[in-house]
């Protein structure tokens, strides 16, 4: 301390200003961190509890094993479920997804022509079948059940005209039958044979008339057993008869004699969707396989009507269609797809608003629902608000569609009555149609 205080001493006598002892820093007290709060957990949206159930309507023992699946199709909600997404038979709901693929392949204006050419031999034509079921043996200007249909006398007339027209031309001798743009098997293996004789189903040729009724104006009416030869027949009498029938196929290039064309593809769904034509449905769905390059035969439908369907972007993995009217046992479409293909069709999506305008109303004016033993007693609150398509086979009874349920809702469906059925399924499937139109969005599924 004396060194020290010397030291201070000398500086100050020196003239140097006196040095003050270092700072020491001052360490900065670190800030605490917050600790990290988690963030908080979103709570669930409370699911909407629906509170109008048809549950009961659903266990009616008429419907035997029964599937159904409802969805709102504003929302895409499914509100009701019972085994929709098993695959199982249709019947004739299956004619929906043959007008579908129809549309999306061929188009609504789509029409199939019926041609004469001349044959090889001098003397001879061939009537070469362009698939068309609804060609008509009746005369020109006459009522088929088939409106707009063909007629083989006007084809006749202009055959004859223009056979005429070349003077090098003999005596027409020959009548040849080409049906050979249909092949394979003419009756579907699981179909059957009743059906033809009951009136429900022709054999399926590429050359007909009249769906082979017996009857031309009855929609049942007794099937030709032979369809082709009862066109060849018809179309040799209105060339003035005494011609030579034989079957063939026309030569290539062969000079064309005249045509006729069927109705459009939107008139022939009209009449399989209305009335549940079974062989325009057959027509339509060969006509899909053959342009869809699927094939000309029973088995090639599978592949041309899927395809047909894969545009309107629903998956159709499980689809089993052996035909095209939904007659097979076989076939197999889950009511999942259908709810979800008429969600397309209620939205009148491209061109399936034909689809929609074609479906049999509840309560009429026409189609098969508008037959006195539908939509009756209660169901009948629901008359005018269920577009639908009817199915019948032995094995079930089938209803998918659309219902304007009376809050507004448009709502989809499709209900299988599957196993031991009977007639009166078909009054247990409008109550369970009019159920759902009562209750709309507020439809529980239990």
């Amino acid at each position: 301390m004396l060194a020290a205080g010397g030291a201070f001493a000398a500086g100050v006598l020196n003239g140097k200003p006196p040095q003050a002892p270092p700072a020491v820093a001052a360490t900065p007290t670190p800030t605490p961190t917050p600790e990290a709060r988690p963030a908080p957990i979103p709570l669930p949206v409370a699911d909407r509890i629906r509170t109008c159930s048809v549950a009961e309507l659903a266990a009616d023992p008429r419907l035997a094993n029964m599937q159904a699946q409802v969805m709102n199709a504003s929302t895409g909600a499914v509100l009701f479920d019972r085994g929709g997404d098993t695959a199982s038979r249709t019947a004739s709901v299956l004619k929906v997804l043959t007008s579908a693929a129809a549309l999306s392949v061929l188009g609504p204006d789509y029409r199939a022509t019926t041609r004469v050419v001349a044959g090889a031999e001098p003397g001879s034509v061939v009537l070469v079948g362009g698939g068309d079921v609804t060609l008509s043996r009746t005369p020109s200007g006459t009522e088929t059940v088939y409106p707009g249909a063909a007629h083989l006398d006007d084809l006749a007339d202009q055959v004859e005209q223009a056979w005429e027209a070349n003077p090098d031309n003999p005596p027409m001798t020959k009548l040849i039958l080409d049906a050979s743009y249909f092949g394979g098997d003419e009756w579907h293996p699981t179909w059957a044979p009743a059906e033809r004789e009951l009136g429900y189903m022709s054999p399926i040729t590429a050359l007909q008339v009249d769906g082979a009724r017996d009857d031309p104006s009855s929609n049942t009416s007794y099937r030709s057993a032979d369809p082709i030869g009862q066109a060849g027949e018809a179309f040799a009498d209105a060339l003035g008869g005494g011609l030579t029938i034989e079957r063939g196929t026309a030569p290539a290039d062969a000079a064309l004699l005249g045509q006729v064309s069927s109705p459009s593809v939107a008139d022939l769904i009209d009449k399989a969707l209305i009335v549940s034509d079974n062989s325009v449905a057959e027509m339509l769905a060969r006509l899909v396989a053959i342009q869809s390059g699927s094939g000309n035969t029973f088995d090639a439908i599978q592949a041309g009507v899927v395809a047909g369907l894969m545009p309107y972007g629903i998956d159709t993995t499980g689809i089993t269609v052996i035909d095209g009217s939904g007659l097979s046992d076989s076939n197999a479409v889950a009511p999942a797809y259908l709810t979800r293909l008429f969600v397309k069709i209620n939205a009148r999506e491209g061109n399936l608003g034909l689809v929609f305008d074609s479906l049999p109303i509840a309560g009429g004016p026409r189609g098969s629902l508008s037959y006195s033993d539908r939509f009756t007693g209660d169901s009948a609150v629901a008359d005018g608000s269920v577009f639908a398509k009817t199915g019948w086979i032995d094995t079930g009874y089938t209803l998918a569609g659309i219902v304007h349920a009376e809050d507004g809702t448009p709502l989809t469906f499709a209900m299988y009555a599957l196993g031991d059925v009977s007639d009166d399924a078909k009054q247990a499937l409008d109550a369970f149609a009019a159920g759902i139109y009562r209750c709309g969005d507020n439809l529980s599924n239990s």
